[in-house]
């Protein structure tokens, strides 16, 4: 079963989510195995965060090369909400 991940982030401007994109791709983690869907989304002068991933294995092996990056951009990832979810495939 899939995982939706929310992070609640801090301090994620519009600038810094394109500048944290650029990082991940210049380190080989810009479609990284097992993320399924990735999407940032603003509330109110921020972005925040949902993913979905085939494991929570994948998951921790992209946090790996994500903390740093955002830690060096001044970026709180904040608490993650990791559920399992139901996905439907809606045909085209």
């Amino acid at each position: 079963m899939a995982l939706g991940i929310y992070f609640p982030v801090q301090g994620m401007t519009a600038a810094k989510f394109a500048a944290v994109h650029e990082q991940l791709a210049a380190v080989g983690q810009a479609d990284p195995p097992g993320r399924t869907f990735h999407a940032g989304f603003h509330v109110g002068d921020g972005i925040q965060v949902f993913d979905v991933w085939d494991l929570q294995e994948a998951f921790a092996a992209f946090g790996e090369h994500l903390m740093p990056i955002l830690a060096e951009q001044g970026i709180d990832p904040g608490e993650p909400q990791i559920s399992e979810i139901e996905l439907m495939r809606v045909p085209n």
